[in-house]
């Protein structure tokens, strides 16, 4: 193996999901400044906000998103913005 092209601070670092406190123990080169103890050792931690234990997709939970009826709302609030083409054209 080449010399010098692997980073030196690959380490055992804690990632914790803050929707549902799950931690997760990872080997990982992200730079932290806060530091969780899991089990007696002391880890660099890193904070999420969604992993596989909270995203809706992994957990079955997925909502469907009525995009028809936000775009027609979008439509009807922003119809006072539309330009008319019919006097431009003339």
């Amino acid at each position: 193996m080449r010399k010098g092209i692997h980073p030196e601070n690959y380490r055992l670092v804690a990632f914790k999901d803050m929707s549902n406190d799950d931690v997760f123990i990872t080997k990982s080169t992200a730079n932290t400044k806060e530091t969780l103890e899991v089990d007696g050792v002391e880890y660099p931690l890193v904070k999420l906000e969604i992993s596989r234990t909270s995203h809706p997709y992994y957990t079955g939970k997925a909502k469907l998103v009525d995009t028809a009826g936000r775009i027609d709302k979008f439509k009807s609030k922003y119809k006072k913005f539309a330009k008319d083409t019919k006097t431009e054209e003339e």
